[in-house]
């Protein structure tokens, strides 16, 4: 038996299915009273089809979607017991040192810079942002980060810079 066989074999078994299921409706809806309840009918049909659909997995495989849509379970063992002692596992609350992994795995904090080393500009005539940036910063297009330093000297609009004013420089 070749494979299109096969398949016309399995098209005609879904077919039949459907043929028998769609028999069985007929004869029970001629032997089924005008006075039966909606819900056995609707179970009924539910039922039907569930026979004649192909059959599903019951659970879900690691390739399909319903798969990594759901959590992975807890580990009991991974998790600590309420009210155990510290010493009952060893390692369990770990002090991170600085030669341990734990500490190397978290940033130290940034420290503020000195309010003495700030450096600062004050706008002269005909200056813009990006020729300050370039005249003290070394590279025109850091306009943007001197901008963002001091948006609340300069205000909404960039280009908008009057002599006087007194601008961070980063």
């Amino acid at each position: 038996m070749g494979l299109f066989d096969f398949l016309k074999s399995d098209k005609k078994k879904a077919h039949d299915a459907a043929a028998k299921a769609k028999e069985q409706v007929e004869q029970q809806a001629s032997a089924a009273s005008p006075a039966a309840d909606a819900a056995s009918a609707t179970r009924m049909a539910a039922e039907r089809m569930a026979a004649a659909a192909p059959p599903r997995p019951a659970t879900p495989t690691p390739t399909s979607a319903a798969h990594k849509a759901v959590p992975a379970p807890p580990n009991p063992a991974a998790m600590p017991k309420p009210g155990a002692a510290a010493s009952a596992a060893p390692g369990a609350h770990h002090t991170p040192t600085p030669t341990s992994a734990a500490h190397k795995a978290v940033p130290a904090a940034p420290k503020p810079a000195p309010t003495a080393k700030r450096r600062t500009y004050t706008v002269k005539p005909g200056d813009s942002l990006s020729a300050i940036a370039r005249r003290e910063l070394g590279n025109e297009a850091r306009w943007r980060e001197l901008y963002a330093m001091n948006k609340g000297v300069v205000g909404s609009n960039p280009d908008l810079i009057r002599p006087g004013m007194v601008l961070t420089l980063p």
